[in-house]
């Protein structure tokens, strides 16, 4: 891989907003009808939840891009000690951009935390065993407001 293909890992900042926003309604739409159903996702896409859920948490410093070839190809989103949000342009998938990408989410929330964690949604098997093939443990089903969610945690080597 020459240099200028090569991706790298950055905080987001307010010039990013737009793509950031972009990348993640594509992504949705692309990849959740499946698990969650048209009408989760359009109500998401169009009520511009999604958007504001991007923008509430780069505006506090919690975003970080995946860039290759001068563009955003992924996004992470880490709350405290959990990697709240994490999604790789659909176009970009099976390439190792993801792996690369949780693993600096895992990096920099270890430097904090001990333990950490994610929630995936229980129909979503291709995350489910993404994470579990990253070593990441399979919790409770969480109930809350909103779609049935899974917790998955990770601890930091001794």
């Amino acid at each position: 891989m020459t240099e200028q293909h090569r991706p790298t890992i950055r905080p987001a900042t307010g010039q990013d907003l737009g793509a950031l926003q972009a990348l993640a309604r594509r992504t949705i739409d692309t990849c959740y009808r499946g698990f969650l159903g048209d009408e989760a996702v359009d109500w998401f896409i169009n009520s511009g939840a999604s958007d504001d859920h991007v923008r509430s948490h780069l505006e506090q410093g919690r975003v970080y891009c995946l860039d290759q070839d001068d563009r955003i190809v992924g996004l992470s989103i880490l709350d405290g000690p959990t990697v709240d949000l994490m999604m790789i342009d659909p176009d970009q998938h099976r390439r190792g951009l993801g792996r690369l990408l949780l693993r600096h989410a895992e990096e920099t929330l270890f430097t904090r935390y001990p333990s950490i964690r994610l929630e995936t949604f229980p129909d979503n098997a291709r995350a489910r065993s993404f994470y579990e093939s990253c070593g990441w443990i399979l919790g409770d089903q969480l109930a809350d407001e909103g779609p049935a969610k899974l917790e998955y945690t990770k601890t930091a080597r001794s």
